[in-house]
C-alpha cells in the first residue's frame, strides 16, 4: 500500500511538471507596439527631419512570459487612464488612422506642394496629407473634426487670424484634437495685389497679425511655423521674409476646388479623380465650407477603400510671434472691450 501511494505521488508530480513545461513553452500573444521613430529616407533630411511609422511593429523574441493578474472588475481600469487608451486602441484598429507622422523643419522657409514647389516631396505612393483653410468656423470646423477623429485621423488647419479671434473656443478644439495648426494671414488678403504688392510693411502686417491672432486664440497652444498664402499667390519678397522668419510655406498637390463647388458629392469626385491621376499628394480643402464638412465622412470612406494612407505633418519647432504685432492685436482687442453683452441684449428683429 505504501509503495502504491509513493508511485501515485510521483505520477502527480510528473503531470504537474509536464503542465508547467507546456505552459512555459507556449508562445503568448504580444500586444502590437507602435514602431520607434526612424529617420525618413529622403534626400532632404534636414527639412523633413523624421518620419515616424505608426504601423505595428512585428513581435520580437522576448524573455519567458510573465503572468499578470486578471483585473478584479471595472475599477481595475480607471475611466481616465488605461480604459480610455484601450477603448481608443480598439476603435482605431478598425479606422483608417494615420500611417506616418512626418516632422518638418521649417528653418529657411522651405516650400511644399508640387503646384508651386518641386524640390521637396516626402510622400510615398498612395499617401495623402489632409489640409484645411479659412477656419475656424462654427458648425463646419467641428463637423470636420468629428469626421477626422471618428477615423482616428489627423490633419493640418491653416487658420485665418480674424476667424480665430472670433471663435477661439473652436481654435482650442482643433489643438485639443491633436491637429496641426498653421496660419493663413489676418484677413485672407491676396498679398500679390495692391496695396500689399506695393507696401511690404503692410503685407508683413497681414501675415504677422494672423500669426499673433491664432497664437492668442489658442491660448498659447502649439502653433506650427506653417503658412499658406491666400489664393496660393507667392510674392518673392514675402517668400524671402518667411525664410528669414523660419516659416515653411505650403501650396498643394490636389486642390479640391471646394470653394467653387456647392455639393459634397462634387467635392469628393474632384479629390478622388485627381488622386487617381497623381497617386498621392497634399490635399487642399476648406473647413469654412459647409459642403466640405458634409463630404468628409464619405471622402474618408473612399480614401480607405482606395487603399490610400494618411500622413500627418508636425513641426520640429513652434511658431514665434513678433511683439510689435502682438501689441497691435492687443490694442485692437481693447477697442472691442465694450462689446461684451450677449447679442440678444444688444439688438433684436422687430419685424420682417
Amino acid at each position: 500500500m505504501r509503495r502504491i501511494t509513493v508511485l501515485a505521488a510521483a505520477g502527480a508530480v510528473a503531470v504537474a511538471v509536464g503542465i508547467v513545461s507546456f505552459t512555459l513553452g507556449r508562445t503568448f500573444p504580444v500586444r502590437e507596439q507602435v514602431a520607434k521613430a526612424m529617420p525618413a529616407k529622403v534626400p532632404e533630411s534636414e527639412l523633413v527631419t523624421s518620419a515616424i511609422a505608426l504601423s505595428p511593429a512585428p513581435a520580437q523574441p522576448s524573455a519567458p512570459p510573465v503572468a499578470f493578474p486578471t483585473p478584479a472588475g471595472p475599477a481595475a481600469f480607471p475611466a481616465s487612464g488605461r480604459a480610455d487608451a484601450f477603448t481608443q486602441s480598439q476603435t482605431c484598429s478598425y479606422a483608417l488612422g494615420v500611417s506616418r507622422v512626418v516632422e518638418i523643419n521649417a528653418a529657411g522657409g522651405p516650400g511644399f506642394g508640387f503646384e508651386h514647389f518641386k524640390q521637396y516631396d516626402f510622400l510615398q505612393d498612395k499617401e495623402v496629407v489632409l489640409t484645411f483653410d479659412d477656419g475656424p468656423w462654427p458648425g463646419n470646423t467641428p463637423a470636420v473634426l468629428k469626421a477626422l477623429t471618428d477615423e482616428c485621423l489627423k490633419a493640418t488647419f491653416f487658420e485665418i487670424g480674424k476667424h480665430a479671434t472670433w471663435h477661439p473656443e473652436i481654435a482650442k478644439q482643433v489643438i485639443a484634437a491633436g491637429m496641426t495648426v498653421g496660419t493663413h494671414t489676418w484677413s485672407h488678403k491676396d498679398l500679390a495685389r495692391n496695396p500689399y504688392a506695393e507696401d511690404l510693411e503692410q503685407a508683413k502686417q497681414e501675415i504677422e497679425m494672423g500669426n499673433s491672432a491664432v497664437h492668442m486664440a489658442t491660448a498659447g497652444g502649439k502653433v506650427a511655423p506653417f503658412f499658406r498664402f491666400p489664393a496660393l499667390q507667392h510674392p518673392a519678397q514675402l517668400m524671402s521674409y518667411l525664410a528669414e522668419r523660419n516659416i515653411a510655406v505650403f501650396s498643394t498637390d490636389i486642390d479640391s476646388r471646394d470653394f467653387k463647388l456647392n455639393k459634397p458629392e462634387d467635392v469628393i469626385k474632384s479629390v478622388m479623380s485627381q488622386l487617381e491621376k497623381r497617386g498621392k499628394g497634399i490635399i487642399l480643402m476648406h473647413d469654412f465650407k459647409h459642403h466640405t464638412a458634409e463630404a468628409m465622412p464619405e471622402l474618408i470612406r473612399q480614401l480607405k477603400a482606395g487603399g490610400y494612407k494618411v500622413v500627418h505633418m508636425v513641426p520640429k519647432g513652434e511658431l514665434t510671434t513678433v511683439p510689435k504685432y502682438d501689441e497691435m492685436l492687443a490694442h485692437q482687442d481693447k477697442l472691442s472691450s465694450n462689446n461684451t453683452r450677449p447679442e440678444n441684449s444688444v439688438f433684436r428683429t422687430l419685424g420682417e
